[in-house]
């Protein structure tokens, strides 16, 4: 319960300080599960030599009590000690390295927990080393699976994260005294000592003063107004000299005022289109974009879509200037939602559609630069109408990665568009008209136009649109992102462009990660699934020690079970936007079937376990396959979300399932082996899995791919397991 909560919490306190991609969150997922991995080995030894089990356990719930705190303000202290500015990215090689340092303590102590609790359980219970692990594990998955969805769906929403550290380090603490006080006079009056002094810290001049000020100090240089955790990140509203700023997870979504940003978000688009009468603005229209638009005359209708409410409701509240005035206009409509469930769900049609967002610089941003998104798009815009967007570029040199990047999306467009354009600048504006001949001819056209409507424009008019679109820059521009034969379209299930947009941002700090991710992105996918077939041969040639098949399936399994929640949750996202609640419940479903699985092998009978390891081994390897294809069958289904929690539930059924039949083998007719051996075994498996996952599979692969070498993955143990069946079930 404590660890599943914790994680969250750090996760987002970690996004805050680095940078919200996949990379980073693989890295931080990594940093964690390896710790815990080496807690969970390292206490299995310790927990074998201790006579004192219930003590053993009990310093060890009062360590976490204390470490949780600690480690959310180490993570804060971390961007200083990195030498880094609020809204300053971080390369691959910091985050790492700062993920390993911070979470180190804490993640090492909560895997020591589950060795420790093993041992207990095993003594209490008179039970054997495998039985006692297999238990544990199934209350480790109950109890992850009540604190997920309490700290998604309530807890970062309403409370301060050292005050959720606060009330876990009490449970901790209380939890410790119930153990090693037998006395019951004792052990009520040591917590009732205990909640006193919890009380004293709740009131201002404890936690809440302490949460202030390593904010305060995080925020060094900047006046913080107001920071808030929204379901979707940590949002802090900071001001400057003359400008204010709001900012999520650490990185700037847009200042005020900024009339250069808010006029290019929307009059470029604007005018490549005749007479626009309706507009879809998916994102940043807070910073002063609706306003700009509504000088267009032409517009009867605005509607704009902002996935997160708290950022509204900050805009209502440190921004009225700019947000009050659009917010009240009868010619604006405001959703609050994901907008590309908005335009899947909507009946109306627009005349422009502009995605006003940040470049797809995570799968989930990725999602509006896709060929299904194009599609969606074309087929909501009227006869004559354009779709818009913007992406960071570069005024003079437009490197190989940028380039890359560029033709991605520029062959995406052209896809599903019969003519695109692209106007270059520091941020490149790309034009898809449904027909051709919409679009404006040259920056004369656009000029008329603009003098034509009358608009009041500082950095959107005479002096710049000419320079911007000089014949001789438009023709360079061309030349460059023209795409190639060799050149991949993006799509939801091939997020390539979310890679491109990765390897440039990498090769922005160091060339040896520019140089790693043109050799990530080089390997032929033959070799590596090649060469998995060759491992399985070879494996599967030898006869195994059953205990040796068991550690390996219960390594893979953690390898797959991370993939398969992975291509669950990007899948869901993809096809029906990002709903919060609909994923919180998924991972609950996760998380139960999980604790399901193990509550049906704990019960089953304890024999033919090698024959029941290769049957869930081979249903590993089969279930990322079937995952695929049920992704595409529901693609285009409306109502199909109510699948997904049920494909959580069976996945982490497998699991479950898994840990508690390889815990018997593997500690079958041994005594004095450690309990966390093979917890960390499936922990390392998870913490290869979420690096490898999210920073190269899915990327660089695509979904198809990614999960046939995880089918491949899961089937190399298999071949082990069914070796090793004649020798440790000759019944057969």
């Amino acid at each position: 319960f404590t660890a599943a909560i914790a994680q969250i919490v750090l996760m987002r306190e970690l996004m805050v300080v680095f940078y919200g991609n996949e990379i980073s969150l693989g890295l931080m997922l990594g940093s964690w599960l390896f710790w815990t991995a080496a807690g969970s080995a390292a206490a299995g030894r310790l927990a074998v030599r201790t006579r004192e089990p219930r003590r053993l356990m009990a310093g060890l719930e009062a360590l976490v009590a204390v470490a949780l705190p600690a480690t959310i303000l180490a993570v804060r202290a971390s961007k200083a000690v990195l030498e880094a500015v609020p809204g300053e990215s971080l390369g691959p090689g910091p985050m790492l390295l700062g993920s390993l340092a911070t979470l180190s303590v804490f993640s090492v102590l909560s895997g020591a927990l589950f060795a420790a609790g093993s041992r207990l359980y095993a003594e209490q219970a008179a039970a054997s080393t495998g039985e006692a692990t297999g238990s544990v594990y199934l209350l480790e998955a109950l109890g992850s699976a009540a604190g997920g969805v309490l700290a998604g769906l309530v807890l970062v929403r309403h409370v301060a994260p050292l005050e959720i550290a606060w009330g876990l380090g009490l449970l901790n603490l209380l939890a410790a005294a119930g153990l090693v006080i037998r006395a019951r006079l004792a052990r009520g009056a040591a917590m009732g000592a205990l909640a006193g002094v919890a009380m004293l810290l709740a009131l201002p001049f404890g936690v809440p003063r302490l949460e202030t000020v390593s904010i305060e100090r995080f925020w060094r240089g900047f006046h913080v107004v107001a920071t808030r955790n929204s379901v979707y990140g940590n949002l802090a509203v900071v001001r400057g000299e003359g400008t204010s700023s709001l900012y999520e997870n650490g990185l700037n979504l847009f200042n005020v005022p900024d009339p250069a940003a808010a006029e290019e978000a929307v009059h470029y688009a604007l005018l490549e289109h005749p007479s626009p009468g309706s507009l879809l603005l998916i994102g940043g229209g807070v910073n002063g974009s609706l306003a700009q638009a509504l000088q267009h005359r032409s517009l009867e209708r605005i509607d704009y879509v902002e996935l997160d409410p708290a950022i509204l409701d900050l805009a209502r509240r440190y921004f009225p200037t700019e947000w009050a005035s659009v917010e009240n206009n009868p010619r604006v409509r405001v959703h609050v939602t994901d907008g590309r469930l908005f335009l899947k769900t909507t009946d109306a049609t627009f005349d422009v559609i502009i995605v006003n967002l940040p470049d797809p610089q995570t799968a989930q941003l990725n999602r509006f630069y896709t060929l299904e998104f194009f599609r969606e798009a074309a087929r909501k815009l009227t006869g004559g109408g354009i779709l818009a967007l913007r992406l960071t570029a570069a005024e003079d040199y437009i490197s190989p990665e940028l380039a890359a990047f560029l033709r991605s999306i520029h062959k995406t467009l052209r896809a599903v568009f019969p003519e695109v354009a692209a106007i270059p600048g520091e941020t490149v504006h790309f034009f898809a008209a449904k027909r051709t001949g919409v679009l404006a001819a040259g920056s004369e056209e656009l000029l008329a136009r603009l003098r034509a409507r009358r608009l009041e424009t500082s950095y959107v008019r005479e002096y710049y649109i000419p320079f911007r679109m000089m014949p001789d820059r438009m023709a360079d521009l061309d030349r460059k992102i023209e795409p190639r034969p060799e050149t991949p379209v993006n799509r939801d299930f091939a997020p390539v462009a979310y890679y491109f947009d990765v390897a440039l941002w990498s090769s922005r700090f160091n060339h040896g990660y520019r140089d790693l991710f043109r050799a990530m992105a080089g390997v032929d996918f033959r070799w590596l699934a090649g060469a998995a077939g060759v491992l399985l041969l070879v494996l599967a040639a030898k006869k195994r020690r059953a205990r040796t098949a068991a550690a390996c399936c219960t390594a893979a399994m953690g390898f797959t079970l991370i993939g398969l929640e992975m291509l669950l949750l990007l899948a869901f996202q993809a096809i029906y936007g990002y709903v919060y609640q609909q994923l919180a419940v998924m991972i609950a479903a996760y998380m139960a079937g999980m604790a399901l699985g193990s509550w049906l092998a704990l019960r089953a009978p304890a024999r033919r376990e090698m024959r029941a390891l290769v049957y869930l081994q081979v249903g590993a390897a089969i279930a990322p396959l079937l995952l695929y294809a049920v992704f595409e069958a529901v693609t285009h289904v409306n109502r199909g979300q109510a699948v997904f929690p049920i494909l959580a539930l069976f996945c982490g059924m497998l699991g479950g399932c898994e840990f508690p039949v390889a815990s018997r083998i593997f500690f079958s007719g041994s005594r004095g082996r450690s309990p966390g051996t093979l917890y960390a075994l499936d922990l390392a498996g998870s913490c290869l899995g979420a690096v490898l996952f999210s920073v190269y599979l899915i990327p660089v692969f695509g979904f198809l791919r990614t999960a046939v070498l995880a089918s491949m993955v899961s089937l190399v143990p298999a071949a082990m397991a069914m070796r090793s069946v004649a020798t440790a079930d000759p019944r057969g």
